[in-house]
């Protein structure tokens, strides 16, 4: 980062505390920098404290504790200095249900130091055949694309989006990115909330989980994934030889089929030795699926979630080790 345009030092947020109860913290000391033209993307679970975070940031709520700065100022206490360099995008907005979309942009524009055209910008988040509408009129997506257009319509050099896609078409999902990205090219720090891990991974540079009012780990997208294992699936006869020791950890669930699960930080070495073992062997490894590692599965480890392809009826009755790094063949049985 060439320039910080955001510093979060220790930052805390307690609701309902009194001199006899404590409260809750929804925000427990978080701390984080974001650069000039950097799209920092904040995840985590409801309740994680994510939008009491973003408050705090935006100078739309006092913090508790610990330093919040944007563009070098206190965005609560010198909110007047800060607010005319940003766009804030709230999960929910209040809109004057009888006026009609440019109206209310129009409105809007005269409360701004830096506006830009009305018209322009409608057509940026595609409400242009909407612009004589009511608002009232509009479907929960447009609605949406009308708070992306209030929140970049002050030529913001700081822009807030909380859960900017939520109810658009996958189609309209698109083209939002892709506006989001031009901003962002042009040196607009942006710092995001968001429930869709694919857009997390799609836009940002650098990505926060929070669990529990904290930020348990920050980093790019590969950076936060290295940790988590990556996963072979394959279906095999019942007949089939037995496997080569591999180095990842090997599962077996019963059924139907025999479905072999392996847990691998080595994809690569793996997968070709489980393929070189099938070719000698003269069997198929049906249904192979390799993958490696994703934000879905560590964001998962990070809520304390079982993944998707774990049985917890049968994951207590684990044994053993695997392949070349443990002692054995860990087996699920399961229904």
């Amino acid at each position: 980062m060439d320039e910080e345009i955001i510093t979060v030092e220790a930052l805390r947020r307690t609701y309902g505390r009194t001199r006899s109860a404590p409260g809750f913290d929804a925000v427990r000391g978080v701390s984080l920098h974001v650069g000039r033209g950097e799209l920092y993307a904040l995840l985590g679970t409801n309740g994680a404290g994510k939008t009491s975070l973003l408050e705090m940031i935006e100078g739309i709520a006092p913090a508790t504790a610990g330093r919040a700065r944007v563009l070098g100022r206190d965005p609560h206490r010198e909110r007047a200095a800060v607010r005319p360099h940003t766009g804030i995008m709230l999960q929910e907005a209040g809109f004057p249900p009888q006026l009609k979309v440019a109206e209310l942009a129009r409105v809007w524009s005269r409360t701004l130091s830096r506006p830009r055209d009305v018209g322009e910008v409608l057509g940026e988040v595609g409400l242009s055949h909407r612009a004589g509408v009511a608002v009232k009129s509009l479907s929960g997506g447009e609605r949406r694309r009308l708070d992306l257009a209030l929140a970049i319509l002050g030529s913001p050099t700081v822009l807030f989006l909380d859960e900017p896609t939520t109810g658009l078409d996958p189609e309209s999902r698109r083209a939002s990115w892709d506006l989001i990205r031009s901003m962002v090219d042009d040196g607009v720090t942006v710092v995001l909330t968001t429930h869709y891990l694919e857009e997390a991974e799609e836009l940002a540079d650098r990505i926060g989980i929070m669990h529990e009012g904290r930020l348990v780990r920050e980093g790019t997208a590969a950076q936060i994934v290295a940790d988590e294992p990556a996963r072979i699936s394959f279906v095999l006869p019942e007949s089939a030889p037995a496997l080569p020791a591999l180095y990842g950890r090997h599962r077996v669930r019963t059924g139907r089929t025999v479905r072999h699960t392996v847990s691998t930080h080595r994809l690569q070495t793996d997968l070709r030795l489980l393929l070189n073992w099938a070719a000698q062997a003269g069997v198929e490894l049906a249904e192979l699926n390799a993958r490696a590692a994703s934000l879905e599965q560590a964001f998962l480890a990070i809520a304390g979630r079982e993944g998707p392809e774990r049985d917890a009826s049968t994951a207590g009755r684990e044994q053993g080790g695997s392949g070349p790094g443990g002692s054995g063949t860990n087996q699920e049985v399961g229904a």
